[in-house]
């Protein structure tokens, strides 16, 4: 049992920094901005959605 939370810890940890490194891509191919990549990367998945469903 113990192998499974430790796959899913790192898969969820694994999940978040892709999450950060799509949303600071976006944002700064979007807006030529380093604040706002910072910004969007720090929201993550959030940004990505709205990203998504905006453009």
């Amino acid at each position: 049992m113990e192998n499974n939370q430790t796959i899913i810890k790192k898969t969820v940890k694994n999940g978040i920094t892709f999450g950060s490194a799509l949303a600071m891509v976006i944002s700064y191919v979007t807006w030529q901005s380093v604040g706002w990549a910072i910004i969007h990367g720090l929201f993550s998945w959030v940004y990505v959605i709205y990203f998504l469903i905006k453009y």
